[in-house]
């Protein structure tokens, strides 16, 4: 399977890295940018399967570029990743409630990296669920649930809300049926119907708006 993939880092060191390292599979890179603007105009164009952006970039950052990406209908299947050196930030939480499928740390190992892009090719939201989690936590220990938010479920059935919990804690379709007493169809085919009526691509926002409601707290899984 070979994954399409847009780079985007203002330094060009960085950037020949990460192509260096994806020129050794069957991974294609399409294109390259050094500013979130071009980012999405590259993605616009090649239409990959998965963008590898970095946050902190002049004009256009990542957040900017994730959000207009993840805001565009017509860009469904493309799927971003941050990457970063830190692994706690404001700007990371940030870019998960834009729409980023995950988020890397940029000293990793060049398999996992290789993992990780068809991991979310795939289309399977948290890149590490553990660690993802964490920072989600970390942010959500800091605000009161949103009201707004809480108002957002009201759209869903007590089964889909039951279902989002398990989606909070990283757990996968089969592990969410085990937990549930449902088949691993079942499961998915719940999830599938609470992201449809969230209006939301995959599990990440899913796991934001558990926290931000209130309907999982930190620690409770």
């Amino acid at each position: 399977m070979t994954v399409r993939v847009v780079l985007a880092d203002d330094q060009t060191v960085a950037r020949a890295g990460f192509r260096a390292l994806l020129d050794l599979t069957d991974d294609l890179v399409v294109a390259e940018a050094a500013d979130g603007a071009r980012a999405v105009e590259a993605v616009r164009t090649t239409r990959p399967d998965v963008v590898l952006t970095d946050i902190r970039m002049p004009g256009v950052d990542g957040l900017e570029a994730t959000r207009r990406i993840a805001g565009d209908r017509s860009l469904d299947g493309v799927r971003v990743v941050m990457l970063t050196t830190y692994q706690v930030g404001a700007y990371v939480f940030e870019a998960l409630r834009h729409g980023a499928a995950g988020f890397l740390l940029k000293d990793i190992e060049p398999d996992d990296l290789r993992a990780a892009i068809r991991t979310v090719a795939e289309g399977r939201g948290l890149l590490d669920p553990a660690v993802t989690r964490r920072v989600i936590e970390e942010f959500a220990r800091l605000k009161a649930p949103e009201a707004a938010g809480a108002e957002r479920l009201a759209v869903l059935t007590g089964r889909e809300r039951e279902v989002m919990a398990p989606v909070a804690a990283g757990l996968s379709n089969e592990e969410i049926g085990k937990r549930l007493i449902m088949s691993p169809l079942t499961a998915k085919t719940h999830v599938s119907r609470t992201m449809t009526k969230l209006g939301v691509r995959d599990r990440v926002p899913l796991v934001v708006l558990a926290y931000e409601t209130g309907l999982v707290r930190p620690g409770e899984h």
